[in-house]
Formats: structure tokens, sequence, C-alpha cells
């Protein structure tokens, strides 16, 4: 019997370690069924379960126009969480405060490079609206949060995305009487780690380089059509006319110039929201085009040619001769061109009117030899 006395104190603290062990266990479970069951429901594209955790306005919280949710902005996320996936690490409790922590591994899309993406996209929309109107150079990127969105989901359908891991905790707190009264808090923190950091990135100033953005403006230069390019770069004394003749010439000129431009980023100077980047820029010759055109225009006018025909038809061959010289010119010209961008604290932006680059592009044609040539007609 003194052997089991002995026992009682030692039987009764393994029963209350075992108790409170039972209990660590149990709370921990109750808490991962908690996190299971809300993140399962992001893992099958819930979308009141999306919606509960990440409110569509913070991936764009600066965007001024309120919309409801539509078709297209709950399939963004559906197509996000697509290749969404978790474990779940480590889990602690604090019986006392009703509070629980959790660590988990997070697998999601590569959100960062998303955001380059949408970046670039958003970027280039912005400069061809300008180019749509007469604002010239002044990119006013659209506040449309439906935009936005159709931009991230153009984005999510046409691309395929790695995957990334990152680590999260999530907070959790019992407000209840019930173990199972367990509620994960919403925070910022959670939102953004939910779709791996994308709302940090989104935000980034400096998610684009400066070379990165200026390869963005002279890469979208050779989408434009001929009435963007005479709106965006000041060119509409060449570029945008009513004359049959002098429109083929226009069309010309744009046609040399979507087949020659390129550029090269040969240096660059950051120094906080200022920068410098030097380049060097391909385009059609139009010195050569320009001397071809004046000899064979001297030629003809020292013709009896000339004579004969009279102001009218010597005004309509000196539009041929040039047309003809500007659509058999195969030569290019290489020249160092400098253009300068300013970080705002929302992107980087190109700083120029749009005349200098149209000058860069077109050269000695960016003002048309024949606006000094009398037009009869006028």
């Amino acid at each position: 019997m003194k052997i089991v006395k002995g026992l009682a104190p030692f039987l009764l603290l393994v029963f209350a370690v075992s108790m409170i062990i039972g209990c660590s266990h149990s709370e921990k479970a109750d808490v991962k069924g908690v996190i299971t069951n809300e993140l399962d429901l992001l893992k099958n594209l819930d979308s009141d379960t999306v919606q509960k955790y990440i409110s569509y306005k913070e991936l764009f919280p600066d965007a001024t126009e309120k919309i409801e949710l539509s078709r297209e902005v709950e399939e963004v996320f559906s197509l996000f969480f697509q290749d969404f996936d978790y474990k779940i690490l480590r889990i602690k409790v604090d019986k006392d405060k009703k509070e629980a922590s959790a660590s988990l591994k997070l697998t999601t899309i590569d959100a960062k490079a998303l955001a380059k993406d949408y970046t670039v996209s958003h970027l280039k929309d912005a400069i061809l609206n300008a180019a749509d109107s007469a604002s010239h150079n002044t990119e006013e990127q659209s506040d449309s949060m439906e935009d936005r969105y159709l931009i991230l989901n153009e984005l999510l359908k046409d691309h395929t995305y790695k995957t990334v891991e990152t680590d999260c905790t999530l907070t959790l707190q019992n407000n209840g009487t019930d173990r199972e009264d367990w509620e994960i808090r919403r925070s910022h923190d959670l939102e953004n780690s939910l779709v791996g950091g994308l709302i940090t990135y989104l935000s980034d100033s400096d998610l684009l380089t400066p070379e990165e953005t200026l390869t963005v403006y002279l890469n979208t230069l050779k989408t434009m059509d001929q009435d963007q390019m005479s709106n965006y770069l000041g060119l509409e004394s060449l570029l945008t006319t009513s004359d049959s003749a002098k429109n083929s010439i226009a069309s010309a000129l744009v046609e040399q110039m979507h087949k020659t431009f390129d550029f090269k980023i040969t240096d660059s100077d950051v120094e906080s929201y200022h920068a410098v980047i030097q380049t060097e820029i391909t385009t059609f010759d139009s010195d050569a085009i320009l001397k071809a055109y004046q000899e064979e225009l001297d030629e003809y006018l020292a013709s009896p040619d000339a004579v004969i025909d009279g102001p009218q038809k010597r005004y309509n061959h000196s539009l041929e001769l040039l047309l003809h010289n500007i659509e058999k010119n195969t030569g290019t010209l290489t020249h160092p061109a400098v253009f300068v961008l300013t970080n705002d604290g929302a992107s980087w932006k190109l700083q120029d009117d749009g005349h200098s680059i149209g000058a860069g592009i077109f050269g000695n044609l960016s003002v048309t030899p024949l606006a000094e040539e009398e037009n009869p007609e006028e």
C-alpha cells in the first residue's frame, strides 16, 4: 500500500499533464480545422471566401471608379488561385488570451511577374490612349477599376506563370465560449500574403526600371498607326492631311518607320527620382531620301517638260518624286538620343512632349519639304 500511495501524486501529475496536453492538442486541432476549412475554400475557388479575405479594391486602392463585382473581376481571382496551395508548419495556442498563430508555407503564382506584365500593359494602354487624342505625350492612366481588372484577366488567361512559395503567419481569435469559435483575423498583410505579395508589387513605383519603362514607350511607338503617330509625336503638319497625294507620302513615311525603327540602350544614370538614359536610335535615312529627291527634282525642273507641264503638273510631279524616293529607300541611319525620365512616386514617366522623339525618328522629314512649294490650288 505504501508503494501505491507513493505513486498517487505521480499518477495525478501524469493525469494532469495528459489533460493539459490533450486540451492543447485538441485546441490546435480546432485551429487547424478552421484554417484548413477556410484555405481549402480558396483552393476550390470559392468566390465568397475570396471576397472575404481579399477585397478587390485592395489591389488598386487609387482607383476612383467604384464598380460592382462583374464576372471578369471574379474570374481574375479564380484564375489567380487555380494553383494555390498551402502547408501548415506550426500552430501555437495561447489559451489565456484565446489567441492562436500558425506558420504556413503558401504556394501562389509568381505575383511579381504578373505585376510587371500588368504595369507594362497598363502603361502601353495609357500611351495609346494619349496617341488617340490630341493631347500628345500626356499619359492619363485609367482610373477605371474595371479596365484594370480586364488587363489582369487577359494576362492570366494568355500567360502561364510559374508558382512560388512564400511564408505566411496567420493569427486567430476565439471570441466565443466553444473551441469551435476560432476565427482567422483579416488584415492587409494577410491579404497581401494570400496573393503572393501582388498588392505590394503593384504599388511599387520602381517595379519597372527607367530602362524598362523607356523600352515600353519606344516599343509602343512601333505599333502606332498614322493618326496615332501624328498626335503623339506632334507631326500633324506632316502626317495629318486631307490631300490624297500628301497622305500617300505620310503613309509611306510611317511604313518606313515601321520597317526600320529600332533602338538600343547604351547607358543610364539614375539618381533618386531622376534618370537619364543614353540610347542609339536606328531609323530610315531621311537625308538620303531628301538628297535623291532634290537631285531628281532639279533635273526635272531643268528640263523642257517642266515648262510645258505648268505649275499644277510641276507640283504634282514633285509629290510623285518624293513619294517614289521614300518608297524605294532602303538606307538606315543610327544616331545617339538621350531620354529623361522622372519618378512621380507612382511610376517612371518619360519627360518628352513627343516632338523630340518625332524629330529623332523622321529627321529632316519631320517637316515636309513640300511645305515651301507653291501649291497652285491654294
